[in-house]
């Protein structure tokens, strides 16, 4: 028997929840009966919660005032209502993020978080923790699909806390540890000659799940299968997060950790978008959410089948709503049901999210988040890329903030080189960095394979 999970399941959220009015796992049963309707009860539940965003944009964000002429009309049809609305972009919302604040809100009584962003200009924003409890409940609706539970044991393949110094690491461990049933292990920095000793960590500990980025997932499972390491038990499923989840990487983490591998799509600024099932579908999160596919060009709704910008509406977020927010992802529209039986409405593909796995001269493996934790943590530039051409070279391009200094400047880039020891780097100021065909801004791109 776990422990640590029962301890979890049975203590933990009850007293989280008499204590603290936390109500993740309601929301979760919530979820878990909505999910059995049939497409019209999911859409007219869906329509009930647009409504009374809408409404409550109108009489309290100042942002959305002019929604108040819209009044009998968000009753007849908030759909057409949230279509007359102008698509908010990040840079938008960022000249004037405290316009979105519902009026006698507290920004204190509010969680403060940061995206994590295809540029080092991340964007900041509040969330009510009924909107935070529906994100989490969604995640473990998902995983619950796999018979995964809030108290199930989980390695993740994850990234370091660079942020933290050595006494806030060991405490972050611990409730990692005890209170999340999880350990971590670098996704930034895994090492070869270390793996036989992750594999006795993780042997010992026998995850119900793994969960990580994709492409750390698939360096680990290639390094698993060059050294000819195996897990001494069968796991129940591998999540793939953060990343476009490639058919190669699904098919080699599959082969060596032999279980399912499933994708899980969401972003920070946005919440859990949507969860596969064991059929295969990609289900929206849609009793929390109101997503848009659109073309960049004319805004217009795209086609089954075609490929559009990602625009979300959270449907809980009371606080400090962003209506037709784009988070710089693409998907592919998708009318079909699911062989699951569940009638959550699908997305075709996602098609817009990639962080690369670098490779250093001495052989050990970076990830790509960690250039972006470091321009994060500095705050100096507006925009960033590095391609790794080759372990030994690689271009930074970099376009300073007005205000940086040239010392600024060069810390950074000392913190990138840090990253990559032995790779010359050549550095590049410039006064643009275009979007890949995907539409996303990728900081971090290798132009050869790791094996």
């Amino acid at each position: 028997m776990d422990l640590v999970k029962w301890g979890i399941e049975q203590v933990l959220y009850p007293v989280m929840e008499r204590r603290k009015g936390n109500r993740i796992r309601p929301y979760l049963k919530e979820l878990q009966a909505s999910e059995c309707l049939s497409a019209s009860e999911i859409e007219a539940l869906r329509l009930k919660k647009l409504s009374r965003l809408l409404h409550a944009c109108a009489d309290k964000v100042p942002a959305y005032s002019f929604l108040r002429q819209e009044a009998v009309g968000i009753d007849a049809d908030p759909v057409s209502v949230l279509r007359g609305v102008a698509i908010l972009t990040k840079s938008d919302y960022m000249k004037n993020p405290d316009s979105y604040l519902a009026e006698g809100t507290d920004p204190a009584t509010l969680i403060r978080n940061k995206s994590g962003g295809s540029t080092s200009e991340p964007v900041s924003f509040y969330m009510d923790r009924c909107t935070v409890e529906h994100f989490e409940a969604a995640r473990w609706r998902g995983l619950s699909w796999y018979g995964i539970s809030p108290g199930s044991r989980c390695v993740m393949i994850w990234g370091n806390p660079l942020e933290m110094n050595q006494q806030q690491f060991r405490k972050y461990r611990m409730k990692e540890r005890w209170l999340k049933n999880r350990i971590a292990f670098p996704a930034y920095s895994l090492k070869p000659e270390a793996m036989s000793g992750y594999l006795a960590v993780i042997n010992s500990f026998g995850p119900e799940y793994f969960y990580g980025y994709s492409s750390a997932l698939h360096t680990f499972a290639t390094l698993m299968q060059e050294q000819k390491l195996q897990l001494s038990f069968r796991p129940k499923v591998v999540v793939s997060t953060s990343e476009t989840l490639h058919d190669y990487q699904r098919d080699r983490i599959a082969e060596v950790f032999g279980c399912p591998v499933v994708n899980e799509y969401g972003a920070r600024d946005g919440g859990m978008i949507a969860y596969q099932c064991p059929m295969g579908g990609m289900h929206l999160c849609a009793e929390n959410l109101w997503l848009e596919l659109v073309d960049e060009k004319t805004g217009e709704p795209v086609a089954e089948g075609q490929s559009g910008i990602v625009l979300l509406t959270d449907l809980n977020n009371l606080s400090q709503p962003r209506l037709r927010y784009r988070v710089g992802d693409r998907a592919v529209r998708s009318d079909a049901r699911c062989g699951c039986g569940r009638e959550l409405p699908l997305l075709g593909a996602v098609d817009g999210r990639e962080d690369d796995m670098f490779l250093r001269v001495d052989g050990q493996y970076v990830h790509g988040h960690a250039f972006n934790h470091v321009a994060r943590a500095m705050g100096v530039l507006e925009k960033f890329q590095i391609v790794q051409e080759a372990p030994e070279r690689a271009v930074l391009k970099i376009i300073p903030k007005p205000a940086a200094t040239r010392t600024e400047v060069e810390a950074f880039v000392q913190g990138i080189e840090s990253l990559l020891p032995g790779t010359a780097i050549h550095v590049e100021e410039v006064t643009d960095i275009p979007p890949t065909a995907s539409g996303k801004y990728r900081y971090a791109i290798r132009r050869f394979p790791l094996t």
